[in-house]
């Protein structure tokens, strides 16, 4: 490492604004790929950074560009996700309609969600910010930046899309699938994940795969299948099984086409699925259809499960699904399904268990480019293994 680079972080905490400005946008462009830059002297360059984000919007933009970009590293991770004033700092900002760096927030929030000591949120309460929710439960809060600043609508700098990719990784954890499944007794009894379902036909890429694996994460908790099932509406005065998410649909429209079936298919259909427009479209990624079938596979973990999918005739459409998408990922995980639905019920020792180890998390952390780089904006989201 050049003796240059060391003397650049040294900059981060430079009492002249300028010099800070310039330190903090050149070190972006090495963010990607000199993390161990920013770990020197116990991650001194870290914790400067956590309060550059408080600086001037250009030094502040630039702050968060850079812990995004280091925050996959374990060290830093654990710096960041552990500390309980800049987490408060976090949502203080990303709850604020005027917030500039919302979004950068929301990418920042959704790397430090891999690291476990961030489940905490669920339990955590902090003043209300009246203009958006009124909710004193952090996670709530961010429940309706998600949901009311969709394309803008709330924050005019801010689409608030990385959120999705937060859920997923708190769904990861029991204690996240029994919030995003159980209706909420300060919330009119609604189900936080009927929230999010309605995400899953979006616009926004982003914003459709990280839905997509939370509802999946959220469906590894069996005990409430009956309520992701049922299509009834909440009722506070009756148990969960009698308050219905009504999952399916949105489970089942993104794996649609504007493909017409016979009567016999169609007859006990759900009628959302019905007469479509001759235009309709599957989604576009085939990762999230693979999602979404994977998600029918864990609701079909119980014959009442099973029951209810071949009723509403889940089959038809992912027959259809398999014979018109190409991709193999897609065309196995819809094998898998049609071989539970349509095999005989005699022999319940081989009902599936979803795999304790299964395959959680939204599997993405968040990279920012440097606003030079010529590569396309698809690239600032990496899998990682």
């Amino acid at each position: 490492m050049s003796k240059e680079l060391e003397d650049l972080v040294e900059f981060l905490h430079h009492g002249n604004t300028q010099i800070r400005q310039a330190a903090a946008d050149h070190l972006v462009g090495y963010s990607q790929s000199h993390t161990t830059l920013f770990k020197r002297n116990q991650l001194e360059p870290v914790k400067d950074l956590k309060l550059l984000v408080k600086d001037y919007a250009p030094i502040a933009k630039n702050a968060f560009t850079v812990l995004i970009n280091i925050s996959h590293d374990g060290e830093v991770l654990k710096l960041l996700a552990n500390d309980d004033a800049f987490l408060e700092t976090l949502l203080s900002r990303i709850t604020n309609k005027k917030e500039e760096h919302a979004n950068e927030i929301a990418m920042l929030l959704a790397n430090m969600a891999k690291d476990d000591s961030l489940q905490r949120i669920l339990e955590l309460k902090r003043d209300i910010p009246k203009e958006l929710s009124k909710s004193k439960w952090a996670i709530d809060q961010l429940l309706d930046c998600f949901v009311k600043g969709a394309d803008g609508s709330y924050n005019k700098h801010a689409d608030f899309d990385y959120l999705s990719y937060f859920f997923a990784d708190l769904a990861k954890f029991d204690q996240g699938r029994t919030y995003f499944t159980t209706p909420q007794p300060h919330d009119s009894d609604i189900i936080p994940l009927t929230k999010l379902q309605v995400f899953t036909s979006h616009a926004s890429h982003i914003r459709r795969l990280g839905v997509a694996s939370t509802i999946k994460n959220s469906a590894f908790k069996i005990s409430t299948h009956p309520t992701l099932l049922s299509n009834l509406s909440p009722d506070p005065t009756l148990p969960p099984p009698h308050q219905g998410a009504n999952l399916l649909p949105y489970l089942l429209l993104p794996l649609m086409g504007p493909e017409e079936y016979s009567d016999d298919d169609t007859e006990g259909m759900l009628d959302e699925l019905q007469l479509l427009e001759p235009d309709k479209e599957r989604d576009s990624d085939p990762e999230i259809m693979k999602t979404h079938l994977e998600t029918l596979l864990l609701l079909c973990t119980n014959k009442e499960g099973r029951d209810v999918l071949r009723k509403v005739k889940v089959y038809p459409i992912v027959r259809e699904c398999h014979l018109q998408v190409e991709d193999e990922g897609v065309r196995e995980a819809c094998d898998r399904v049609v071989q539970i639905l349509m095999r005989k019920e005699e022999g319940e020792e081989e009902d599936i268990t979803p795999a304790p180890g299964g395959d959680y998390g939204s599997g993405k952390m968040i990279e920012m480019k440097n606003e030079h780089d010529e590569e396309d904006e698809d690239d600032m989201v990496i899998d990682i293994l």
